[in-house]
């Protein structure tokens, strides 16, 4: 048996005639850029979000760069975020000339560590960029308290996390900013890149809506030095139709994550551990994230069987090369870099069969009885 760790073909196959429909509309009316089709996605979104501003840009990346560029932060300036989060949560901060501050994360769920938030603020901290990783928000009640103490600007990278809700609240609604991306592995993928920001602040909408069209505003005038970040016709146009079955397929993740936690309890397998799950969270899991010990063995193990795993994240961001000028040093942020010895996501996709994921819990229990 074969079990991919994501099989998009299966769920093109069940909308292709929409999607297909709605990319050719495009090309008849050979309006690829903006436009009304981009601006009816940004108010479904807007709405999907429960949120006042939905703000299209070319990629999630761009939305998490352009977030900080709306909110002035730049050379000297300091940006609390979390080592255990793609490449891009960290980077946007240093491309604008800031410092990532790196705060550990909890063991349970690897979101950021709330308790360890306030001690890492300094007088040069311009905002808090906390991650909804894997597809459960960050505990954004804690993270709000202390930023409004230190009257500071909440950016969520909820790159992962589209349809995810903390005590009822969704996800990118919380803070000033929220930042989403629509890579073609996310629950809301489009056909490349592309990248949301969300806001209930008019001021801010405005100005996010002129930096991702080069500060321009109107045309050929510029307020402000911005960056080429449009999300194009196409993308909107694919992302519109997808939009219309995002729940449904969370709730496929869903099932599946259930059915993980049945499987995995009737074989006893007592290595693992398995996600934790806030009852005041609604977890999409765009990641089905366990621990395991002798990782990598079994990583190779279940590739060898055709089943379709990934790291994430295999290097914590403040032990890569490129950040070594931050000055961090291995043992400093001890969670993270234990969660990047032991994590291992498995298929969680919608599409995934029952017999699939009990080919997956057998081949995990084969490899720790052996």
């Amino acid at each position: 048996m074969k079990v991919p760790l994501l099989d998009l073909v299966a769920q093109h196959q069940t909308i292709r005639d929409e999607v297909m429909a709605a990319v050719t509309r495009v090309f008849d009316t050979q309006q690829f850029i903006m436009g009304a089709g981009v601006a009816d996605f940004e108010r479904e979104a807007a709405a999907y979000c429960q949120v006042k501003h939905a703000i299209g840009c070319a990629s999630g990346s761009d939305a998490l760069l352009l977030a900080l560029m709306a909110l002035d932060v730049g050379p000297g300036d300091e940006v609390i975020t979390t080592s255990f989060t793609f490449f891009a949560t960290a980077s946007a901060i240093t491309r604008l000339g800031a410092r990532p501050v790196f705060v550990d994360i909890a063991p349970d769920d690897f979101n950021l560590n709330v308790e360890l938030l306030e001690q890492a603020i300094t007088p040069r901290t311009k905002a808090i960029m906390p991650v909804h990783l894997f597809g459960q928000c960050v505990r954004m009640d804690a993270i709000l308290d202390v930023a409004r103490k230190h009257n500071l600007p909440v950016v969520e990278d909820a790159a992962q996390a589209i349809g995810s809700e903390f005590q009822g609240q969704r996800a990118g609604t919380m803070g000033a900013i929220g930042c989403f991306s629509f890579f073609p592995s996310k629950n809301l993928g489009g056909a490349g890149d592309g990248g949301l920001m969300t806001t209930n602040d008019d001021e801010l909408a405005a100005r996010l809506s002129i930096l991702r069209v080069h500060g321009m505003e109107p045309k050929y005038y510029h307020q402000v030095v911005g960056i080429n970040s449009r999300l194009d016709a196409l993308q909107a146009a694919v992302l519109r139709v997808k939009l219309k079955h995002l729940d449904t397929w969370t709730e496929g993740r869903q099932r599946n994550a259930a059915r993980y936690g049945q499987l995995f309890q009737d074989a006893g397998i007592e290595e693992i551990t398995l996600p934790k799950i806030h009852d005041d969270c609604r977890h999409i899991f765009n990641q089905y994230t366990i621990r395991c010990p002798r990782r990598d063995e079994l990583k190779a193990f279940l590739q060898q069987s055709d089943i379709g795993v990934e790291v994430y994240y295999p290097v914590p961001l403040h032990q890569q090369q490129c950040f070594e000028f931050l000055g961090y040093r291995t043992g400093e942020l001890p969670a993270t870099e234990h969660a990047a010895l032991e994590c291992l996501s498995l298929p969680i996709y919608p599409e995934l069969s029952d017999e699939q994921q009990q080919y997956v819990v057998e081949k995990i229990a084969e490899f720790y009885r052996a």
